[in-house]
């Protein structure tokens, strides 16, 4: 309620192809103060196809630009905003099983709050370098072909970022991931 815009890309909880992007703004006519354009060629006319205001690239710093909009409406058309919703529901409450599946491993730390379906987490019981450990874990993961985490830093750390936004995740993969995690992770502290 405070923002004077917020940007959100819903090519990921709404399952739109990607890319799409979606800007909400407090006041367009900001917006417009920042993107418009007084180049002759683009100068609006009272009639044909100058005429219409505002033009798209008032708006953004695109010229030219594909229909994205098309595949959202077409994506909010086909599923509607009620079995979305569910989707996001789900995969919030699949974060919570793996934020309770990480906090009860000994070798794992989560290394930030999970409010909603990203959760941040990392290997920790090998000695040393813990951020090369880590990212070596990733690749692990990732070239296994189990899971595809990434990675971060928060507070200075590396962590392992699970976010969970596809609707077909449940919560199998989740322990998967975590599975695949643990296994990696005491092959190589063991030949640390």
């Amino acid at each position: 309620e405070r923002a004077d815009s917020v940007a959100v890309d819903i090519h990921k909880w709404a399952q739109v192809q990607y890319d799409a992007g979606c800007l909400l703004v407090r006041d367009q006519a900001l917006l417009q103060a920042t993107f418009s354009m007084s180049e002759p060629y683009l100068k609006a006319q009272p009639r044909g196809t100058a005429a219409g205001q505002p033009w798209p690239c008032d708006l953004g710093p695109d010229l030219s630009r594909g229909f994205r909009a098309l595949k959202v409406w077409m994506t909010l058309t086909v599923y509607g905003a009620d079995r979305i919703g569910e989707m996001i529901e789900n995969t919030c409450a699949l974060a919570q099983r793996l934020v309770a599946r990480i906090d009860s491993e000994s070798e794992l730390e989560r290394l930030a709050p999970a409010p909603i379906n990203i959760v941040c987490f990392r290997y920790r019981r090998a000695e040393g370098d813990l951020d090369a450990l880590n990212t070596e874990i990733v690749a692990d993961v990732q070239e296994s072909g189990i899971a595809v985490p990434s990675t971060t830093v928060i507070d200075g750390r590396l962590a392992i970022r699970a976010a969970l936004f596809n609707h077909r995740t449940e919560e199998r993969d989740i322990h998967a991931l975590v599975d695949a995690v643990l296994a990696f992770g005491r092959k190589r502290a063991a030949n640390l």
